[in-house]
């Protein structure tokens, strides 16, 4: 891209660009169908099931690599062939069945693809499990879905052996540790490579009987973050799991289309190229950019932990083309030896990404296509999104509505006009059926006609453009002001020696609250930023009101949801109490 921000202009309307990308005989060809009581729009050509999906890819991808981890490297076939025996072991040995619960419960390892697909072509349903849970997060989960046969790395044996009597009196028929290297033993675990070793069943029975998966059969069970309450279990179809696979190609055609471009989804000549998973496969954006790379017959590159020098040297040894994370892995990337690595690229997701960062990140990998991807895990991923010139003429927004999506901004029980923020509501075939096991919570979350109720506050202008003030709950309300928290972090994020920054509300007599912000520093810049500095950037770019009364340099890191989001209850309550302090030590009243 050379043209600048200002001279671009886009060679077809957005209606024009959909009318294109969504005709008769495309590939987002859209049909209208009745699910579940609501009439929807869908694409017509999305695959009918996880299972059909996955021999697709292998048709097209067999051979080349799917994921490596460390000295571990595995094709699409290889992963395929081991599946099928896993799912052969699932049946004859635990009695898996269509529609049981097999759940997944381990940090990132290259039989993770193992054991998902394993479930998928059976029929049952994947319940993907946050690994980093506490135990009583832990027996929630595996008891709420009623897992029939759980899989768990030894990190999570230990967590768990004290409630596994528990869990299996509950209906769990077996658990079994996998990656178990040092050969220990759990009572009441079983071996996974013992059982996989001694296994002698018929596996290509898993390819001759057909389960009949349906587009509205369940597929997948991912958790919400829970950081307030125990974790929901977010059920979601075939259908709704897959259609962020052409959501995501039509974000591309639709980047075609604006540029003059002719629609093209075949992939680059060359050696494929891959991408470096930072995020956890148990969340949807780890599972969504799994399928995407499926798609493109590109490998998925594995870390244990995200180190910011190894993830370099993989950048040169496995060809990574693109990276998709959340903003701090990709700030890491852009002030590393990284920056200027050809990467074709660069796709945001998760938490919010300031403005100073996405220029940081365009500097840093000029070639880049970037991208910003808005959504869920009750969305499947990815709902709104755009990319290329369109994200970079309007950098605060996250894009517009997919073609089978619908975004309104709803605020007192009415839709607000254009430009007015409120709660975002999101509709489509991709939203899930709900949250398993808890009626309550779904009636909460979903309309009766089909509405999903985001949390988050935003609005919409002229053009579609969907842009987020923050979560609904983290609204700071100062003397009657509403001050959104991510135009307040993104202008301490012009000091580029802020790692992350949360802005958060502590109460006042008066007022009712007062904005303040915590704030990470990067190691380069340690002892180095002074909270006076940061007030004064704030005093030259934001509203009197929207200023913050108290700055904090956090030592340690935040806390942060397995979508990177952080998470703010704690520094809510820390940055309470330093206030509270400095009040007793030096009272200063507030003023409108």
């Amino acid at each position: 891209m050379t043209q600048t921000q200002t001279e671009w202009k886009p060679k077809r309307t957005n209606d024009e660009v959909e009318k294109i990308l969504t005709a008769p005989g495309s590939l987002h060809e859209l049909e209208t169908v009745f699910i579940d009581g609501l009439v929807q729009r869908v694409y017509k050509n999305l695959w009918p099931s996880t299972r059909i999906f996955w021999f697709s890819i292998l048709e097209q991808h067999g051979d080349k690599t799917c994921t490596v981890s460390e000295d571990r490297r595995y094709t699409f076939k290889e992963i395929h062939q081991r599946a099928i025996k896993a799912a052969s072991i699932y049946r004859d040995i635990y009695g898996v069945k269509k529609g049981d619960r097999v759940a997944i419960c381990s940090r990132n390892y290259p039989d993770y693809f193992t054991f998902f697909w394993a479930t998928q072509m059976i029929g049952a349903v994947s319940v993907l499990i946050n690994a980093w849970l506490p135990q009583d997060q832990l027996f929630h989960c595996i008891a709420k879905t009623e897992c029939i046969f759980v899989l768990i790395d030894p990190e999570r044996a230990d967590r768990l052996i004290s409630v596994i009597p528990n869990l299996k009196s509950k209906g769990v028929a077996a658990f079994a540790v996998i990656e178990n290297f040092s050969k220990r033993s759990w009572l009441g675990v079983d071996d996974w490579k013992t059982i996989w070793d001694n296994y002698r069943g018929d596996v290509n029975r898993i390819m001759t009987e057909d389960p009949n998966i349906l587009p509205e059969d369940n597929a997948t069970i991912i958790f919400t973050s829970g950081t307030s309450g125990m974790p929901k279990g977010v059920l979601s179809s075939h259908r709704a799991f897959l259609t962020v696979t052409l959501n995501a190609l039509a974000g591309r055609g639709r980047t075609m289309l604006r540029e003059g471009e002719e629609l093209s989804f075949a992939p680059a000549p060359g050696p494929p190229g891959g991408i470096i998973l930072a995020t956890p496969l148990f969340h949807v954006t780890g599972t969504s950019l799994m399928l995407l790379c499926a798609v493109a017959g590109q490998k998925i590159v594995l870390m244990r932990k995200w180190d910011i020098k190894e993830a370099v040297r993989l950048m040169k040894a496995e060809n990574i083309t693109a990276f998709g994370g959340v903003p701090t892995t990709i700030s890491d990337l852009a002030d590393s030896a990284a920056a200027g690595h050809p990467l074709e690229a660069v796709m945001y997701g998760g938490a919010p990404t300031s403005v100073p960062l996405a220029l940081r990140a365009r500097k840093a990998f000029p070639n880049a296509l970037m991208s910003q991807a808005y959504g869920m895990t009750e969305t499947n991923a990815l709902a709104v999104g755009f990319n290329g010139h369109d994200y970079e003429m309007r950098w605060k927004s996250c894009g517009r509505a997919m073609p089978i999506n619908d975004v309104i901004i709803m605020l007192d029980g009415k839709q607000c006009p254009t430009g007015t923020p409120g709660e975002v509501w999101m509709r489509g075939p991709n939203i899930m059926k709900g949250y398993w096991g808890d009626p309550e919570a779904t009636a909460k979350a979903l309309t009766k006609d089909g509405w999903c109720k985001s949390g988050d506050i935003g609005y919409l202008d002229e053009e579609g453009f969907l842009f987020i003030n923050g979560r609904l709950k983290d609204m700071i309300i100062r003397g009657g002001e509403n001050v959104d928290p991510v135009s307040v972090e993104n202008i301490i994020h012009r000091d580029e020696r802020v790692m992350e920054a949360a802005a958060v509300g502590v109460p006042d007599e008066r007022l009712g609250e007062l904005v303040t912000v915590l704030v990470t520093i990067k190691p380069a810049y340690k002892d180095q930023v002074k909270e006076e500095e940061l007030i004064a950037l704030a005093e030259q770019h934001l509203p009197k009101f929207a200023v913050p009364v108290m700055i904090m340099i956090y030592e340690d890191e935040f806390e942060h949801t397995p979508s990177e989001k952080i998470i703010k209850a704690p520094l809510r309550k820390i940055a309470g109490e330093e206030w509270k302090r400095r009040q007793v030590a030096k009272p200063v009243k507030a003023k409108l």
